[in-house]
């Protein structure tokens, strides 16, 4: 089992093309841990706007009946990924992990079995 900064420093030296990560509560908008992003790039900032895209398709689901639960989001911009991935499991309700990649440098079916081995050995 992983703590929040071993996960974190695991998926950012280990999914090729990783350019932050963290792991946040969409409960309250709060980054529980960041690593990487960059003065550019403020990951908490990203954390907060990211729970507001779950809340919304979490509202979007209930309206529509839907009845499965959400893996991963992602949002494909001009030159980088951003994936979301929801935590199952071992105290993870209301946590997911949310991952920057540059889009040049990386290979996006990688990421996401990475990101989902990550979450399966991390211990919240």
């Amino acid at each position: 089992m992983a703590n929040t900064e071993t996960a974190l420093k695991e998926a950012l030296t280990s999914i090729e093309g990783a350019t932050g990560v963290a792991l946040v509560d969409y409960t309250s908008g709060m980054a529980l841990g960041t690593m990487g992003g960059g003065k550019t790039f403020d990951l908490n900032v990203a954390a907060a706007g990211n729970t507001d895209v779950i809340r919304a398709k979490m509202r979007t689901m209930e309206h529509l009946g839907l009845k499965g639960e959400i893996e991963d989001i992602l949002i494909t911009l001009s030159s980088q990924y951003h994936m979301i991935r929801l935590l199952k499991g071992r105290g993870g309700n209301g946590l997911f992990l949310y991952l920057v990649l540059d889009q040049a440098r990386a290979n996006l079916a990688m990421a996401r079995h990475q990101l989902k081995r990550i979450e399966e050995e991390l211990e919240v």
